[in-house]
Formats: structure tokens, sequence, C-alpha cells
């Protein structure tokens, strides 16, 4: 058993190394947004462990943005529990519930962490265009990470089928909730930078709008998993699990932006830009593939109205 997972993880080991050498420029993306993680981490938590403590305003926001997370694991996990009853959905139900929570997802990225990233960043220097340097740079970041985790983490997409590496060894069920996991990871992320500068007025129109956008999200998973062979209780329990993600990476993205001033601004952008990144690269190919365009665009737009509003009502 022991020799059988040393000659999984050499043959895997093998097959990322080609694959790095083959995509060099993508590998480099994956590593440069995972050295600006571990960087932007270890500044916030290496004080905090030689301190010996966390300062009672941390932990307030830690609290409250992993609570955050918990709100999108819970809406996740709702969506997840209607597949019990509804067995089925049009494909044009679906691609317009898709799209509005694309637009929900588009509307955050926007209101709820760039522009908060910018206002932010402009209090904290008098160079006007050092705002816009620093967020930007966030989100080319953002896009670096999903761009290396969409190229080499073994995966499924409708669309274009098997990606990643070591996808052999893996069985359709686990490539999608993989799928799933990398699209949830930026979400929680993004509630977790939302309150981590105690900014309630940020992080609850997040928090709050990814939870409504994962309802249909987690139903149309768990339809997806039954589709393609789980039976229908652990199709659900499956698709509820995936928005496990969301706060744990809400914890990820309180340990982002305590290191020094700067790292709130570059860590809002930097969630954003992963947002974006499944956005435009995920969810919006997916809604058009099959011909229902129109639908799955006014999805888009009443998501993002309807996030607008939230913004405006509870920010």
């Amino acid at each position: 058993m022991v020799e059988r997972i040393q000659a999984t993880v050499n043959s895997f080991r093998q097959e990322w190394q080609q694959a790095s050498r083959r995509q060099s420029i993508m590998a480099l993306a994956l590593w440069l947004g995972l050295a600006t993680l571990v960087a932007l981490a270890l500044a916030s938590l290496i004080p905090m462990m030689l301190s010996g403590s966390v300062q009672l305003a941390g932990q307030q926001n830690l609290r409250h943005g992993f609570l955050g997370g918990m709100m999108g694991l819970a809406g996740t996990a709702a969506g997840a529990a209607l597949a019990l009853s509804i067995r089925s959905v049009s494909a044009k139900t679906e691609d317009a519930m898709l799209g509005f929570a694309a637009g929900m997802m588009l509307a955050a990225a926007v209101f709820s962490l760039i522009m908060p990233g910018l206002e932010h960043a402009a209090t904290l220097t008098s160079q006007p265009m050092l705002p816009a340097i620093v967020v930007v740079a966030g989100l080319f970041l953002g896009v670096f990470l999903m761009l290396g985790l969409d190229r080499f983490v073994p995966h499924y997409h409708d669309q274009v089928g098997e990606c990643g590496v070591g996808c052999s060894r893996l069985s359709k069920v686990w490539l999608f909730v993989l799928a799933i996991a990398i699209h949830n990871l930026p979400e929680g992320m993004a509630i977790g930078v939302g309150f981590a500068n105690g900014d309630w007025s940020a992080g609850f129109p997040l928090a709050s709008a990814i939870a409504i956008q994962d309802i249909p999200e987690g139903l149309a998973v768990a339809l997806t998993l039954r589709a393609v062979g789980l039976p229908l209780m652990r199709s659900v329990l499956v698709a509820a699990a995936t928005g496990l993600l969301e706060p744990i990476g809400a914890v990820i993205g309180w340990a982002l932006t305590g290191g020094f001033q700067m790292a709130h601004p570059l860590g809002m952008g930097l969630a954003a830009g992963a947002m974006i990144f499944v956005v435009s690269h995920e969810v919006i190919p997916e809604t058009h593939r099959r011909g229902h365009q129109t639908a799955a665009t006014m999805g888009l737009m009443i998501g993002f109205g309807v996030m607008m509003f939230l913004d405006t009502a509870l920010g």
C-alpha cells in the first residue's frame, strides 16, 4: 500500500515537472501568486506569534470573517438541499441562475473590494497614483494565482473537459468537485478580506451577496453531480461540502491583510482579481455554451443590480 502511494506521488511529481517545463509562464504565474499569499500571510502572522496573542480587534475581525464564510457555506448547503425536491431544471434556467451568480460576483468585486480598496489606499498615501497601482497589482496577482491553479490543479469543466495535471488518476466526480473548490476559494478569501479591516459596511454586504449567489450554485452543483452518476443524497452532501472552502478561504483572506497597511488594499485587489477571473474564465463561458446567452445575460444583470442594492442598503 505504501509503495503504491509512493509510486503515485512520484508519478504525479514527474507529470507536474513535465507540465511546468511545457508551460513555464503558467507555472511562474502560479508560484508568483502562491508566494504572494505566503508572504502576506507571514507578514501578518509572524508578529502575532512573536507577541504571543492576537489583538482583540484582530480576533473580532477573524471571527466576523469566519462567520461570513460560514454564511457562504450555509448558502451552498441550502442550494444543494433544494436538489432533494427539485430533481432537474432546464438548461435555460440553470444558465440564468449561474448568470445571476456571475453578476453578483462581478458587482461584489467592484463595489465591495476594488472601490473600498482604492479608498483605503488613498487614506494611506498622498501620492495620487499609488492607490490604483496597489489595487491593480493585487488584481493581477489574483489573476496569476487563479490562472496557475486552473492550469495545474486537476479538475473538470463541461465546456473543455479535463484540465490540470493528473486528471487520469481521479474520477470525473472528484475532478468536478475540485473545479468547484477552485471557484469557492476566492469567494471565501474575498469575505475574509472584506472583514479584515473591521469594516462591517464592506464585509457584511459582500458575505450576504456571496451567500445568496451560492444558493443557485449549490443547486447546480448537486444536480450536475447527480447527472454524472452520484446517488442523490451523496450528491447533496458533496455539493454542500464544497462550501467548506468559503470559511477556509475567509481565514486565509483575513491572514493576508494584517501585515502592513498597504496589505489590505492589495489583498482586496487580489480577491477581486480572483473573482473576476472565475466569472470570465468559467461562469460566463459555461452559461453561453448552450445557446442561452440572453437568459444568462439577463440573469447577470439582475444579479449585478441586486448586489448594488445590497451594497447600498447594507453598507
